[in-house]
């Protein structure tokens, strides 16, 4: 299993117009002491661009082992 974190590619990460759970190391949501915070744009919205970059990374590994 590898790790890719998301780095620093998105200029989202650094807005700071409302809270979300997102860091360098990936995507994430805050969901309030009780679960009941559903996640944000934000947050959704830099989990598909982790998805991406994941499925990039995991591609090139693929490629030089073949």
């Amino acid at each position: 299993m590898i790790f890719v974190p998301m780095g620093y590619g998105n200029p989202t990460i650094f807005d700071m117009s409302e809270p979300h759970g997102c860091s360098p190391y990936g995507a994430g949501t805050l969901a309030g002491p009780d679960g009941s915070r559903m996640p944000s744009e934000i947050e959704k919205g830099l989990g598909v661009h982790h998805g991406k970059h994941f499925g990039k990374i995991v591609t090139r590994l693929f490629l030089a082992k073949a």
